[in-house]
């Protein structure tokens, strides 16, 4: 309970985590119904956060807009981790001339921002919600392989496996047995961050119309619809809003406070 960080991240996190979840099996309302008659409402007992301009219910599409998030976040994320972990931990066990090269290609993708990939991606392959993950999967990719890279190195000169590489183990086994496990913290922390920057790359695709298409409820695209009724209704974009802030700063906090618990110099202090 003294790392604040990670309780309250939890907290946030375990929030919108139970949203999605609840959304499979109920919400209010159907999300996607059009209700003509029932347009802009405020807020009320059967529609406590009120109806959009198409008369849908804001609270259902809140619901199934986090099972949307989490979903580009995990694939996101998951494809940078799978890529970017062994091509850091090649840079950081190879010779001097292959990781400088394997860095430089890392390089060369990281000076394509997520949302330029995106909608490049979106052009040529179709805009929609997969072609958003893989666009930000991509993107993420250098940042998982500069961690790992920066973790293989300090490992490599450590004793015990000085000691290994003297036995005459393999690179491979000295990536499974010594090399992944003693980053695996590093990486759950750039997880957790990565998965804020996706749910903001998410967000701003769909706001832009790159993204989650209709009718499929998005946070970012809920934040475009109420563009037109801002000035009347503030609130249809406020609640987004705020469901990506507290997403966001939820996977910043959790992973702050990882980084605090994972690290043995931080986690001392605690």
């Amino acid at each position: 309970m003294r790392n604040r960080s990670l309780v309250i991240g939890g907290v946030l996190v375990a929030l919108i985590v139970l949203a999605a979840l609840l959304s499979f099996v109920w919400t209010p309302f159907d999300p996607v119904k059009v209700d003509a008659p029932n347009r802009l409402h405020e807020f009320s007992g059967s529609n406590p956060l009120g109806t959009d301009g198409f008369g849908r219910d804001v609270l259902s599409q809140i619901m199934v807009g986090a099972r949307t998030t989490l979903y580009v976040g995990v694939v996101a994320v998951g494809i940078a981790a799978l890529i970017g972990t062994p091509l850091g931990v090649l840079a950081g066990m190879s010779s001097r001339w292959l990781g400088e090269f394997v860095m430089r290609v890392n390089d060369l993708v990281l000076a394509f921002p997520a949302l330029l990939l995106a909608i490049m991606f979106g052009a040529v392959f179709g805009a929609d919600t997969l072609t958003a993950m893989v666009a930000i999967g991509i993107a993420t990719i250098p940042s998982f392989a500069r961690i790992a890279r920066s973790g293989t190195l300090q490992v490599m000169s450590s004793e015990f496996v000085l000691a290994a590489r003297s036995a005459g183990r393999s690179r491979p086994n000295i990536a499974a047995r010594h090399v992944l496990p003693n980053i695996s913290g590093l990486l759950i922390v750039q997880a957790s961050v990565s998965f804020a920057i996706a749910v903001l790359a998410e967000a701003a695709l769909s706001f832009l119309g790159f993204g989650t298409r209709p009718p499929t409820p998005s946070w970012g695209r809920m934040l475009q619809e109420s563009q037109v009724f801002l000035t009347l209704h503030p609130r249809l974009a406020l609640v987004p809003g705020v469901a990506i802030a507290i997403a966001v700063l939820g996977f910043n906090l959790l992973g702050d406070g990882l980084r605090d618990r994972l690290d043995p110099r931080l986690a001392a202090r605690l």
